[in-house]
């Protein structure tokens, strides 16, 4: 297969390559200021297209290099939040239109990088500094409430049916909270993390994985995640020597996969 984004290579390092949830669209975006779509069709063995996969459109965004951009749950906008800004931007595909988000009432931050937004599109939770966690309405992208963790909040995944939130800080403990009430329901130590890095949840609910600054990736069971203080995980995967920077489920729980951005070709298959 030819590169998706052959017809507009990015001037700068891209930071998110994400597919459309339901039309055949890859999505692109990165230093270089823009978002772009391509045309992706569907291939197998017998039949791969991969010829032209053409360009649909490029949006640029002017003095606004991208840290991290992502479809909406229903796939009719794309959010973007920039490097070193306090504003973000929604991409409405439906009309075509940027929306600039200048300033969100009751958020009092100096940058907005990181966000998730939640699986059944209601929800954008916005990760500020000295552990604060801001819940937005997806729908208005107004505050809703506002949390905050002990320490500094480095990354956050919300549950399967978005009931929950689990937030992992720089120390290395895990928060779990109750969405509709903003409630911390329980937390627990990451076994042996000295800073953590990202998080993820399984599509059923089962796992939770935990990536740290020294590499190793924790997997414990949400079972045990909601009543232990300091549970043992089920698995330590060790093969990363860098720091884990992602970790993702596949959409049947049956692989996990771990990478680090720190180094080349540092992914592993779980």
């Amino acid at each position: 297969c030819l590169p998706a984004n052959q017809e507009r290579f990015a001037n700068g390092k891209l930071v998110t390559v994400q597919f459309h949830p339901s039309a055949q669209v890859v999505m692109t975006a990165g230093h270089d200021r823009s978002v772009s779509l391509f045309q992706v069709k569907n291939f197998n063995l017998r039949y791969v297209d991969g010829i032209r996969n053409p360009r649909i459109q490029s949006i640029y965004l002017e003095s606004f290099p991208i840290y991290k951009a992502c479809f909406s749950v229903d796939g009719e906008q794309v959010i973007a939040t920039g490097t070193h800004h306090k504003m973000f931007f929604v991409y409405d595909m439906m009309s075509g239109s940027i929306i600039p988000i200048q300033k969100v009432r009751g958020v009092d931050e100096r940058f907005l990088r990181n966000f998730e937004l939640s699986p059944d599109g209601s929800f954008m939770l916005l990760t500020g500094t000295s552990g604060y966690l801001h819940l937005l309405s997806m729908k208005t992208k107004e505050l809703i409430s506002t949390m905050k963790v002990n320490g500094r909040c480095t990354a956050s995944a919300f549950t399967p049916d978005s009931s929950k939130i689990y937030s992992y800080s720089k120390e290395g403990e895990v928060f779990i909270w109750d969405v509709r009430s903003r409630k911390c329901l329980h937390k627990f130590e990451d076994e042996g993390s000295l800073e953590g890095k990202c998080i993820a949840v399984s599509k059923n609910n089962q796992y939770v994985a935990c990536g740290s600054a020294s590499g190793v990736v924790n997997l414990y069971t949400t079972d045990v995640c909601l009543k232990e203080n300091h549970p043992k995980p089920v698995k330590a995967i060790m093969n990363l020597v860098t720091s884990a920077t992602c970790v993702t489920f596949n959409p049947t729980t049956e692989i996990l996969a771990v990478a680090s951005r720190e180094t080349d070709e540092a992914v592993k298959l779980v």
